[in-house]
């Protein structure tokens, strides 16, 4: 975030407007709306700038600028289009301390303005850094269709009774969750139809029931966060993240997934890997039962789903033991997102008729599996945490009978930037992933629907060969 986003009061003193045509009419036009006192200076201005000034709306200095003009104002607007006035206006601003912006000018800006959604006193900003201007008014445009008109008669509405809750429910906590339901509830909907007569009678019979005064209990939800790209996240998850108020997060959760969760969440990292456990499995239980007794909506944010190879299910079963409310949201698991953005399929019509998700976790060096069952039949095995003991799982299928030659697929940090896939023969997959330093986190895809990325890696590879062997002979010539 290059431009850290923050509204300003403009009525407590002058804001500057230099230039007197469209571009400067169409910011003055914004900062009216605010109530800043405007100061126009330019030479000449268009008919609307004159009749704002003679209505008094505005004041305007009809000369050219002067450095001593940005004295004592609240921001800068450098509206010209004329390079070495717009210069001299950002260099006078910038050398009284004062914020600056240079229509199209970005180079000589220090703040910009966002796309507005106006729903006064309800104010949305959207921004692009000032590097797709169009991108952040088609943006705006979505997001008008699917706001209420109504919606600053709502925030108004909400503003008169603050002083009448606060005083009501003194708890914090249990305030915001009053105001939680309250935006979702039939008091806002009676608000958003217009009954304003209608929605301050109820207004009045929730502020003052006993419902207000009743303290929500604590609840958790186990989360899946999917396979590490947060556009593959759900709704329901999302709506948890920013419901919580205490968010336990694993080490395959990444930040940018983490923060979208409400900014003054609490928010705990109990990651665990392999013989490096942030928090053990005891220890997080016990904090996400402390906190939801302590009356407080926990998530516990896990990566892929939760109730595959996620210990979602224990997790659950001791919160249930002790009368915790408990909620489960799925996630992408692993298996289904790392493949699929891989682009390859765990079914393939008469070449793969199942596929089985297995753990490679072992805690005495192999993973405790019925490998003649998984060595068998037309299936896809998706295997799970099985960097460590990759070379393993591979000597025991084909033991087995698991032909050596069956294509495996390792696909590292799936769905995110920096995702790899390295391709093996089973015989091989060891030394494979030791020369690739492949170290997770990592599915492994075994089965005959890696196949195609096999062979698109050895005519890769066979290619790369021959082009070496040519470049030689033509040194050698």
């Amino acid at each position: 975030m290059r431009y850290f986003p923050a509204f300003h009061d403009l009525s407590i003193r002058p804001s500057l407007v230099v230039g007197g045509g469209e571009l400067a009419a169409r910011k003055l036009r914004l900062l009216l709306k605010a109530d800043a006192r405007v100061v126009v200076v330019a030479p000449e201005a268009n008919a609307e700038i004159t009749r704002l000034a003679r209505e008094g709306a505005l004041t305007w200095h009809a000369r050219p600028f002067q450095a001593g003009d940005v004295a004592g104002t609240a921001l800068v607007i450098g509206a010209t289009g004329i390079d070495a006035v717009d210069d001299a206006v950002s260099a006078a601003a910038q050398a009284r301390g004062v914020p600056v912006n240079v229509v199209d000018r970005p180079d000589l800006s220090t703040f910009i303005t966002p796309a507005i959604i106006d729903r006064d006193p309800l104010v949305i900003g959207i921004s692009s850094g000032a590097d797709a201007p169009i991108l952040a008014r088609q943006i705006r445009e979505r997001l008008e269709s699917l706001l209420p008109a109504n919606l600053g008669r709502l925030a108004r509405f909400a503003g008169a009774f603050r002083g009448a809750v606060a005083a009501q429910i003194g708890d914090g906590l249990q305030r915001r969750r009053f105001w939680e339901r309250f935006f979702t509830g039939a008091v806002a909907d009676k608000v958003l139809a217009g009954d304003e007569v209608g929605a301050r009678e109820a207004m009045l019979s929730l502020v003052n029931g006993r419902a207000a005064q009743m303290a929500e209990a604590g609840s958790v939800a186990i989360v899946g966060a999917g396979p590490g790209d947060p556009d593959l996240m759900t709704f329901k998850a999302l709506r948890r993240l920013q419901e919580a108020d205490v968010v336990l997060y694993d080490k395959l959760v990444g930040p940018e997934i983490v923060d979208y969760a409400r900014r003054d969440a609490e928010r705990i990292y109990v990651g665990k890997s392999k013989a490096n456990h942030a928090k053990t499995q005891d220890e997080i239980n016990a904090l996400m039962a402390e906190h939801a007794l302590a009356g407080r909506r926990v998530v516990r944010l896990k990566g892929g789903d939760p109730f595959i190879f996620g210990r979602g299910g224990e997790e659950m079963d001791y919160l249930k033991a002790r009368g915790i409310a408990v909620e489960v949201v799925p996630g992408v698991t692993a298996a289904a997102g790392c493949a699929a953005a891989a682009g390859i399929p765990l079914t393939l019509r008469g070449t793969a008729l199942a596929v089985t998700f297995l753990t490679g976790h072992a805690r005495d060096g192999e993973p405790d599996l019925d490998w003649a069952s998984l060595a068998s039949g037309k299936q896809t095995l998706a295997v799970y945490m099985g960097v460590s003991t990759a070379a393993t799982v591979a000597a025991r299928l084909i033991e087995h009978g698991l032909a050596a030659g069956t294509p495996v697929a390792v696909i590292e940090n799936g769905t995110r930037p920096e995702q790899r896939v390295v391709t093996a023969r089973l015989e091989t997959l060891g030394e494979r992933l030791n020369a690739e330093g492949i170290a997770g986190p990592a599915l492994i895809v075994i089965g005959e629907v890696a196949r195609q990325a096999l062979e698109a890696d050895l005519a890769e590879a066979d290619a790369a060969a021959r082009l070496a062997a040519e470049l030689q002979r033509a040194i050698a010539v």
